[in-house]
């Protein structure tokens, strides 16, 4: 019977209505409903049972009000309750708020759409279709629809969700760091500070870290008694060093502020304490005692901290919030003076070290200027606190009026000197002589030195010291001296200092003379380091320097808790006995170094406050136990109680001699006087000091204590008389006082506020002239002031006459306004705006956009019958693999398609081939013998038989059209399209829709067919031959693939409904039954899968029931094939519109790779992937971590190109706005809609079809085109901005032209800056401000230095050696010295370039590694460490030229210890991992050198990548010698201890901010960290930044679970990861042991 027969007979006997009582019922046994994860069980409850449910309805398309019952695993069984009166809109609601993380099969985004009924388990709707044949309720669930569906295959697994965990995560984390918050406490704070290295810790800390003590609970009698007076007068306690003063200034402070406390309640305005200190070293150590004493609010203020530049409401906001400030004099001096401040608005002025009231000290200043111009019932109380009132060769007496005048006070001491006494431990003095030293000052060194250079003038004060530490010290120490002063990092000081002097000259002056004065103080340095020194002997030290042995030896001859400090006068002089006692000392000895901060002369170094501090922690703790100091020893420092003073050189004044002696406050402690035989001024100076101190005694010990102050008026007015006759302006408005006595100081700081480029050198300068014997001074301003110029008046003293020209110049830009009224600049030095800006983006914050599905190539031309086509060949590479033959398919467009690159498919088990696409050059003429309606007709044919789809024959609105190819050899792109497409089979398939089956056909004929089952269009099957045993009656073998009906072959092979499958009328029952092969849809082959060997697919079928195909069977397997392949070609095409969209000429792979995001947290490279999209190919990834470092480099050299004058932070703050994620995430969405190109979803089995004519049979028929859409988060879309600017990078090899062009041009366009505004790499040297330092004639010296770095074996000629000399300047050498800048700017561009350089090769040497691989990897690259050992093997140390004495010492140690670990390494290459880190400086000098390079040479690339191929490629040629430097990052050791180890995917590393622990590091974040695992907190870490914090929980979780074995880590931390993992991979969930481990690191 034919096909209209068989349905006129089936509609006849009503076979095409369902019945109410036969509509089926899905539950959990059914196989379909057990597949898939949102299959429920529905029991509808009322009377009325629908008779059907469309396909395309949702459960809330089903008649209200039916109480519906919900079994459900996927719902969460605590949260989700339906009671039987709930409607069903009610429950779609509730179940669509609760499903957790279900795996969508398709991109269907409706979570419960009925997608067909086997896999939802309700019942379907059959449609009527004409010349369709209805069905009953046992066909077969995939109908002529159904071919879509690809469970006939198993899924394979995904990587499981962790959505609903890491809200879980998020929220614990979120309630332990709350909680954290809370907990900081006192001690905390403590132990915070004592466990940090003292080199990380701000100041504050540092003094704080010093345990000060609670001085105020037991003060002795006199203490108390002078406290008394202090609190009725105003006085000037005068005791000595270490008898408690500053316990007196604590108590009288605590009694004022408990008054202020009472004054403030009681209505009155506010006052505030100031405790005065000399020095930056006694504001915090002062501000560190009265902290801890006191319980009020206080404040330290130095000048380190730039309060200059305070405004007054800054100062306003700190004297609000404090009660007392402990400050520097010059700083409240200035307060004043500028009216931040009045003295009525101040309670207590506490004095210390009150002897330094005099002439223009700060404090004198505050007396003389606004103490005595306050009215007297509001000025503040005085108190003062001195060793002694005298500082100098002075009547003491009169010093001590002198000061009592000053400070408007009394001198007090102790009424009881006998208590006083008694009270402190006073050192036995002994005075120790020594053999008069013999007059020989001229060693044979000396005399060399002499005849050669003593014309050299920066050697005559050296010559003088070496005089002079040969007669004190012997011949050893004074050529030592000279070693110190040459060979050693004095040796470039002196060079510098040579520099500087000739910079400074007002003339212009040949550079050849400064040449020839760097030429002669060389061959000095070269002539010193060639000497050879003799070893110390008695012979060569003085009798006084082995007196001093002899002494130490005795008192450090064993093992001893001593401490010792040596003063001496001259800096060198300590520093040389520091060195010889380091070699002839005792074993016990341990010595240190403690000087001023200010640099001297002849081989003297300086130490900052910081290192004082250090150093006196190191001698408090015994680290050190022997001390040389300076007089920056005798006051001021917080020096713990010492056991031995030695004066090896005597005292000048009776206050050094009670200071030194100070020192020594231990019990039986010793103060030696060393004093020379027969030295008559030695002998006076002693007599002198102690007759002194015994007068000051005496003095102050009968100063009545109620005596009046009597005639201090008068003394104040002749103290004040010199002043009368000078100006003063006080500005009307505020009141602030302009004076001259500070008037230096304001035209100073307004000088130094003047806007500059770096090249410039604010210099004021004073001339002096004469006027009627009169001195008058000329100030003349650097030239961008608004005031260049002003005269002051004449007066007999210069620095009067000086101070006269300051004032003019103020008044004058105060009459301007360029002063305000505060007499603070106008110009103030502006940050960068941005430099505190949020850039960052959420990384799950995003939307849901429009997602592309067809590129623009299938638009171009669609809607015209086209003339001519262009064929593309698509075939398999290994078509052996494939489980059948294949023949090639051809592809027909209207424009040539472009190339694409092979990419793999997937066929089953191991079976993997590549698909080549060939694209002919010359198109195929298809006006003639009507070739479009032939390829046309072919077309719709694959997609009848195969897909089950029929369209209108529009045959202008298909995308493009198949076309069989023949199956021969190899051809080329030139072939004709003729000659390769098979013809014959195209006429066939216009002539026969199908092979019928008649009696007659042989059996050959129905062997190596594809079948069609008319009535089930999900049913296919490759025939095999004829079984002549079998007939069409018998059972169904048992070998046979299951089908809906197995009673026989008939109804096995027929899906009609049950009467007219066994209609025997209907069917020839003597037909052959062929034994066939089922065809099991699978379309996505872009994904590995594997054949299951349990799936039955032998099949038993008759030939009239099912169409014989006219399709061969090669080109039909082939047609399989296609949507996973045309899928690729679309997903190249889109990316390839995101090329043409940017104007990027893209590779297609790159492109694609570039756009591709599989999961649904895709950047986050070490966490499990949620939402894996398999299939898809690589993702951004990759090309990411490339174009981010491009993007740096190129913004970088843009930077550096066209803002010459700006300093490295204001390059950084305006690079970080160029390259955050929220700028390339900004232009992304608003300018060029990059979302729309993003490919977020694999392979969609309904979205692979071409743009067709209207559908008119097959799933999908009658449904309106929906727009697709996906969910992005922000950062992804940034992250694929930097992904095709990899992508461009990567693609630019293969161009004409400048292969970095079109990376150049994407950075451009993506963000969007005028600070890059590059089109090529060529326009970024066009744009570059060549800075005049660059290229100003180098002087011989900076010559030198070029043509020795590139001696040593540094291919490089400098055209600009002042470039290299700028790469090489620290940041500690001045401008002024050679007008070069420090190589900040170079180091960061440099920086930008070695990355550059180091990705490219890690990127292409190692393509199988994923981004975190590579980026740790890379750390090892530009780490620090590496880069400093790098600078030593290449020589560069050498030529740093720093002003700061330290760090050269440092790198002297570095130098010695990273030389050594490359000896003992014999030839391996990470040998510079064993050692300490580097001094910054050493890796910055590499940077800087590279970018000084690639500037000299025209901003050539191929530079930069020549040195790193030359120096820095063989280390790293075997990257796997630094797999443990690299998994010994402690999150990554961390990553892999918990997933390899112990099993445990579920565990997380977060961070979050917390107030700041340690005092005054407010303004800087306090990060937390903790490493969860299963829900909870194991480890945790603090830092400042979220990095550390990072790496400190990461090692405290490691130092908890190393050495756990995993049962016993799966017993306490409650894992079952391991469980799951093995459950998934045992149920065909699994990914068949290629799931990726959650890292979540």
């Amino acid at each position: 019977m034919n096909f209209e027969s068989l349905w006129k007979a089936a509609k006849k006997d009503g076979f095409g209505v369902p019945k109410n009582d036969h509509a089926p019922t899905a539950n959990a046994s059914e196989p379909y409903a057990t597949r898939n994860p949102l299959s429920v069980n529905v029991q509808f409850t009322s009377e009325a049972k629908p008779k059907f449910l469309h396909q395309q309805d949702t459960i809330t398309n089903t008649q209200p009000k039916n109480n519906v019952q919900v079994d459900c695993a996927e719902i969460d069984p605590g949260r989700v309750v339906v009671n039987e009166s709930a409607t069903t809109n009610e429950l779609h609601t509730s179940i669509k708020s609760d499903v957790r993380h279900v795996s969508e099969r398709d991109s269907s985004s409706a979570p419960l759409r009925n997608r067909n009924a086997a896999t939802t388990g309700l019942p379907k709707h059959d449609e009527y279709s004409p010349g369709l044949p209805a069905k009953d309720d046992n066909v077969n669930r995939n109908d002529v629809e159904g071919s879509d569906s690809d469970d006939d295959v198993p899924h394979q697994g995904r990587p499981r969700h962790v959505t609903e965990r890491r809200k879980m995560q998020n929220s614990v984390f979120s309630a332990w760091l709350a909680n954290r918050s809370e907990k900081v406490t006192k001690d905390e704070v403590k132990q915070a500070i004592q466990s940090a290295d003292d080199e990380l810790l701000s100041m504050r800390s540092l003094m704080s870290k010093q345990e000060s003590q609670v001085i105020i609970s037991d003060p002795r009698e006199y203490q108390m008694e002078l406290f008394e007076r202090a609190k009725n007068e105003n006085i000037i306690a005068v005791l000595d060093t270490g008898s408690g003063k500053t316990l007196i200034a604590v108590l009288l402070l605590r009694h004022i502020l408990d008054k202020e406390l009472e004054d403030r309640a009681a209505g009155k305005k506010p006052r505030i304490s100031f405790f005065l200190v000399d020095s930056v070293t006694l504001v915090f150590q002062q501000f560190a005692v009265l902290e801890c004493n006191l319980s009020q609010k206080l404040d330290r203020f130095c000048g380190d901290m730039n309060p200059e530049q305070f405004p007054k409401e800054t100062w306003t906001k700190h004297f609000t919030t404090n009660m007392g400030i402990v400050c520097t004099a010059e700083i409240l001096y200035q307060c004043l003076m500028r009216s931040f401040i009045s003295m009525e608005q101040i309670n207590l002025l506490i004095f210390d070290e009150a002897h330094h009231t005099k002439k223009n000290h700060p404090y004198a200043k505050i007396i003389k200027e606004h103490y005595l111009s306050a009215s007297p019932e509001r000025r503040p109380k005085i108190f003062g606190m001195t060793a002694s009132p005298a500082d100098a060769k002075t009547d003491v007496v009169q010093a001590a009026t002198e000061l009592e005048t000053l400070l408007h006070s009394k001198i007090a001491t102790a009424a009881n000197l006998t208590v006083l006494q008694s009270a402190t431990n006073r050192p036995k003095e002994q005075v120790i002589l020594y053999d008069r030293i013999p007059c020989t000052d001229k060693t044979k060194l000396y005399e060399e030195l002499k005849s050669r250079y003593e014309d050299v003038e920066c050697f005559k004060k050296l010559f003088l010291a070496a005089e002079y530490t040969s007669r004190d010290l012997g011949d050893w120490c004074a050529d030592k001296l000279w070693s110190f002063a040459l060979v050693m990092e004095q040796g470039n000081v002196m060079e510098r200092k040579l520099e500087r002097k000739w910079s400074a000259r007002k003339e212009a002056r040949p550079v050849q003379e400064l040449d020839q004065q760097l030429l002669r103080l060389r061959e000095a340095q070269d002539f010193v380091r060639d000497w050879s020194f003799m070893a110390p002997e008695d012979s060569n030290m003085s009798a006084k320097v082995l007196c001093l042995q002899q002494l130490l030896a005795q008192y450090f001859e064993r093992p001893t808790d001593a401490k010792c400090i040596i003063f001496v006068e001259r800096r060198y002089t300590a520093r040389v006995l520091q060195d010889l006692f380091s070699r002839i000392g005792s074993k016990h000895l341990r010595i240190g170094l403690l000087i001023g901060a200010k640099r001297g002369e002849a081989g003297d170094i300086k130490l900052s406050f910081r290192q004082q501090v250090l150093t006196m922690m190191k001698f408090k703790t015994g680290e050190l136990n022997c001390l040389f100091a300076t007089s920056v020893a005798e006051e001021g420092l917080d020096i713990p109680d010492c056991n031995i003073i030695v004066r090896f050189d005597l005292f000048k004044t009776m206050i050094q001699y009670i200071q030194s002696r100070g020192r020594a406050r231990h019990k039986n402690s010793h103060f030696f006087l060393l004093v020379e035989k027969d030295n008559a001024e030695h002998v006076e100076r002693v007599r002198e000091v102690r007759e002194a101190e015994t007068i000051l005694r005496q003095f102050c010990g009968l100063l009545p204590p109620d005596r009046l102050l009597k005639g201090n008026d008068w003394d104040i007015e002749d103290a004040l008389a010199k002043e009368r006759n000078h100006r003063t302006f006080i500005e009307p408005t505020t009141g602030a006082k302009l004076t001259y006595s500070n008037s230096l100081t304001v035209l100073s700081h307004f000088v130094s506020s003047l806007p500059h480029d770096n090249e410039t050198v604010l210099q004021t300068t004073y001339t002096m002239g004469m006027e009627n014997r009169q001195f008058v001074c000329e100030v003349n301003l650097p030239s961008i002031s608004p005031v260049t110029y002003a005269k002051g008046l004449p007066y007999a003293s210069k620095s009067i006459a000086k101070r006269s020209a300051a004032f003019q110049a103020c008044l004058l830009l105060r009459k301007g306004q360029y002063l305000d009224e505060h007499l603070l600049p106008i110009y103030h030095k502006v940050l960068p705006a941005m430099r505190n800006a949020h850039l960052a983006l959420a990384g799950k914050k995003g939307n849901t956009y429009d997602m592309r599905v067809k590129p623009n190539f299938w638009e171009k031309g669609r809607g015209t019958t086209p003339d001519k086509l262009y064929l593309t060949v698509i075939r398999l590479e290994k078509p052996e693999v494939a489980e059948r033959p294949c023949r090639p398919i051809g592809i027909l467009t209207r424009l040539p398609m472009p190339s694409f690159p092979r990419f793999p498919i997937h066929l089953g088990t191991d079976r993997t081939s590549d698909v080549a696409c060939l694209t002919l050059s010359k198109p195929l003429d298809v006006t003639l013998d009507n070739l479009v309606t032939a390829l046309t007709t072919f077309t719709y044919r694959v997609y009848d038989d195969l897909f089950n789809k029929t369209y209108e024959n529009e045959p202008g609105l298909i995308s493009y059209l198949l076309a069989p190819i023949l199956d021969t050899s190899e051809f080329s792109a030139s072939a004709l399209p003729e000659s390769v497409i098979d013809w014959d089979l195209l006429k066939m398939v216009q002539s026969n829709i199908e092979l019928v089956w008649t009696p007659k056909m042989l059996y050959k004929e129905l062997e190596d067919k594809f079948l069609v089952d008319k009535w089930d269009g999900g049913r296919r099957f490759w025939s095999q031959g004829v079984l002549p045993g079998l007939k069409p009656m018998d059972p169904v073998p048992e070998d046979a693939a299951p089908a809906k009906h197995m009673e026989n072959i008939l109804g096995y092979t027929n899906s009609l409904w049950k009467k007219s499958r066994m209609n025997q009328d209907y069917w020839d029952l003597n037909q052959p039954v062929v034994l066939a092969q089922k065809i099991l849809h699978r379309r996505n082959l872009l994904d590995e899968w594997e054949t299951d060997p349990s799936v039955k697919t032998r099949a038993y079928v008759l030939p009239q029931v099912l169409r014989i195909s006219v399709l061969p069977t090669p080109v039909a397997f082939m047609c399989y094939l296609f949507p996973a392949i045309i899928w690729r070609i679309d997903a190249y095409l889109v990316a390839l519109d995101v090329g043409d969209l940017l104007g990027l000429r893209l590779h297609p792979d790159l492109a694609l790779e570039a756009v591709t995001k599989d999961s649904d947290n895709t950047e986050e490279h070490r966490n499990e992937q949620i939402h894996v999209q398999r299939g898809m190919g690589k993702n951004y990834e990759r090309l990411e971590f490339i174009g981010d470092c491009f993007l740096k480099m190129a913004t970088s050299i843009s930077l550096y190109a066209q803002n010459p004058v700006d300093d490295e932070f204001e390059s950084h703050v305006k690079r970080m706005l160029m390259i955050c994620n929220k700028n390339l995430f900004n232009h992304a969405i608003n300018k060029w809609k990059l979302y729309e190109y993003v490919r977020t979803q694999a392979f969609n089995r309904r979205d692979w079809y071409p743009l067709m004519p209207k559908q008119t049979k097959g799933k999908g028929f009658n449904k309106e085109a929906e727009a697709k859409k996906h969910h992005l988060n922000d950062k992804s879309i940034a992250d694929v901005c930097e992904a095709l600017i990899g992508a461009a990078l990567l693609s630019s090899s293969d161009l004409e032209g400048g292969q970095l062009d079109q990376a150049v041009k994407a950075v451009t366009l993506f963000v969007d800056n005028d600070d890059h505004r590059a089109e090529k790499w060529d326009d970024y040297y066009r744009l570059y401000a060549i800075p005049a330092y660059q290229i100003a004639e180098a002087t011989a010296s900076q010559i030198d230095m070029a043509k020795r770095v590139e001696a040593e074996g540094h291919d490089y000629h400098f055209k600009h050696p002042r470039l290299l000399r700028s790469a090489f300047s620290h940041s500690s050498q001045p401008f002024s010295f050679e007008k070069v800048p420090n190589y900040q700017r170079l180091e960061f561009l440099g920086d930008a370039l070695l990355d550059h350089a180091c990705i490219d090769f890690i990127y292409h040497s190692h393509p199988d590694r994923d981004p975190q691989w590579l980026t740790e990897h890379k750390m090892a690259m530009v780490s620090n460490k590496f880069l400093g050992a790098l600078c030593v093997k290449l020589g560069f140390h050498k030529h740093l030229r720093a002003n700061h004495s330290s760090l050269l010492h440092q790198i002297t140690e570095y130098v010695t210890e990273i030389e050594a670990a490359e000896q003992e390494s014999q030839g391996a290459r990470d040998y510079w991992t064993t050692t300490k880190n580097p001094p910054k400086c050493l890796p910055d000098m590499v940077e800087a050198y590279i970018g000084a390079i690639f500037v000299d040479s025209e901003f050539n690339i191929d530079q930069v990548m020549r040195f790193f191929s030359e120096h820095i490629r063989w280390f790293f040629e075997d990257m796997s010698i630094y797999d443990t430097f690299a998994n010994h990052h402690p999150t990554t050791f961390l990553s892999n201890l918990l997933a390899n180890d112990l099993g445990c995917t579920n565990y997380r590393l977060m961070s979050g901010e917390l107030p700041s622990l340690l005092p005054g590091d407010t303004s800087a974040p306090r990060i937390a960290a903790a490493v969860l695992i299963h829900g909870e907190v194991v480890a945790e870490g603090t830092s400042s930044s979220s990095r550390y914090a990072k790496i400190k929980a990461a090692k405290n979780a490691v130092d908890v679970l190393q050495g756990l074995a995993p049962f016993e880590f799966r017993k306490k931390y409650g894992c079952d990861c391991h469980e799951a993992e093995g459950i998934a991979n045992s149920d065909g969930n699994g990914d068949g042991g290629k799931t990726v481990v959650d890292t979540a690191i």
